[in-house]
């Protein structure tokens, strides 16, 4: 007998009036919804933005079918995580998601996984069929430098034991937590920070094809705030496209909460001009004006300092009073003494300068 389905019944104030849900979004609702930083992805190496000479290496390794362990480590951003999914799509096609075994810091990255989830894996036998080039398995293991030292121990075993079968790719952004147990087992390749012409180039791109109004001006902020970090720099834009149709500087710094570069300029003339009270009563006006962070203002301070011609003695003094008062900053020390710090390490290296001068 043929299942009899029924439409849901939903409780409505209006009686005899049918009500109709949507069991899914339309296609271009959900396109909307992706995060750009997942929609433009690489999807082969080709598309890969920078490190150029590492990509072309990798996939020599790989065409080759010569693909040894592999240790990528850098700042975030810089495409670690595209590469080896790239690499991988070029290796199994089809059967991507059958022959990569893929673990995030969101994962329990104890001993257990080793020994239970990564093992499991490693032991089975690919059934592949024909269907992919390589029938070596992978398995990646994303920031791995969140394990815990024993269970980077168990995996040392793990990757001698099953080397003929699987090959592993570990991506860190600090290689120092990584035992060296683990990093003479795996071929290392460093990605740098991306410079601000890759990042230019993809976010265009990106700005082509979302069809956006984005000034030179705003362009060049959003490069300059990435720092190197092309995720960041995806996001940034995808922010501030959603607070604003037209995509400018102001509008860059406005959403991300940074300070302007004319007040960084502003602050910077107060703290080397203007006496301690006056001084402070001012930035902190703008600060809660603007709704700024000190622990920004100092940052960008720090940056406009190397602009100013002053002695060297005086220079290192004031960053290093600079350093000091971030790293109080990020335990949350009381944001008013220290911007009472910063003005008062300016005052000092202002005596200092007229000092030099006289």
């Amino acid at each position: 007998m043929a299942e009899m389905t029924y439409p849901m019944d939903i409780d409505s104030d209006d009686k005899g009036k049918s009500v109709v849900v949507a069991a899914n979004p339309p296609p271009a609702a959900a396109a909307k919804a992706i995060p750009w930083v997942e929609k433009y992805r690489p999807q082969s190496l080709d598309d890969v933005a920078a490190h150029r000479d590492i990509v072309d290496t990798i996939d020599r390794l790989t065409t080759e079918n010569r693909l040894p362990h592999l240790l990528l480590y850098g700042p975030p951003g810089t495409g670690k995580t595209s590469t080896i999914l790239a690499v991988a799509r070029k290796l199994y096609g089809s059967q991507f998601h059958n022959m990569i075994l893929e673990l995030n810091a969101s994962d329990d990255r104890g001993i257990d996984v080793v020994r239970q989830q990564i093992q499991e894996f490693a032991s089975t036998q690919s059934l592949s069929f024909g269907f992919v080039k390589s029938s070596v398995k992978l398995v990646l293991l994303d920031e791995a430098d969140a394990m815990t030292k024993e269970a980077q121990f168990a995996l040392r075993r793990v990757i001698e034991k099953y080397t003929k079968s699987t090959r592993f790719a570990l991506i860190c952004n600090h290689v120092n937590k990584i035992i060296p147990a683990l990093q003479s087992r795996c071929t290392r390749f460093r990605f740098a920070p991306l410079d601000a012409v890759h990042v230019t180039e993809r976010l265009k791109h990106v700005i082509k094809a979302e069809g956006l109004d984005v000034q030179e001006s705003g362009l060049a902020a959003l490069v300059r705030l990435s720092n190197g970090d092309m995720r960041k720099a995806l996001n940034i834009l995808q922010s501030t496209h959603m607070a604003s149709e037209q995509i400018t500087e102001e509008a860059v710094y406005l959403c991300t909460g940074n300070p302007l570069p004319k007040d960084i300029e502003q602050i910077s003339y107060w703290l080397l001009n203007e006496q301690f009270a006056d001084s402070f009563q001012r930035i902190n006006e703008m600060k809660t004006r603007k709704g700024l962070a000190v622990i920004d203002i100092v940052r960008e301070v720090t940056m406009f300092v190397f602009k100013i011609k002053m002695p060297s003695a005086v220079r290192v003094q004031l960053m290093n009073d600079l350093a000091d008062i971030e790293y109080r900053l990020s335990f949350g020390c009381n944001d008013k003494l220290q911007l009472g710090s910063v003005i008062a390490s300016f005052t000092r290296a202002r005596s200092a300068l007229v000092a030099a001068a006289t």
